[in-house]
């Protein structure tokens, strides 16, 4: 029984560690042809979003919603392979499946 915790106890302490290394990381997502900018960190989540002016001037509300919409997809995806290959670069640490 104490093994088990002491192993349960392991793996909370690696995800924090994992979590740690990706908040480091940065990625940035883009949508309207680089009107929009995400950046989020390998934890998904969101530092700064960025709106080229000329598009609130000149765009529809509807326009805006949509590129930003692309432009976190972008990001999500980037993040999304950054974590993968922060796993498998970490996989010395004993996780399951890495």
């Amino acid at each position: 029984m104490f093994d088990k915790i002491k192993q349960l106890k392991e793996l909370r302490d690696q995800a924090q560690q994992i979590r740690a290394v990706l908040a480091q990381e940065s990625v940035s997502g883009e949508g309207g042809h680089g009107k929009v900018t995400i950046v989020m960190n390998g934890n998904q989540e969101v530092l700064a979003v960025e709106v080229e002016p000329t598009l609130l001037n000149e765009g529809s509300k509807e326009d805006l919603q949509k590129h930003i919409a692309e432009a976190a997809n972008d990001a999500i995806k980037k993040a999304q392979r950054v974590m993968a290959q922060k796993m498998q670069g970490m996989s010395g640490l004993g996780i399951p499946g890495t």
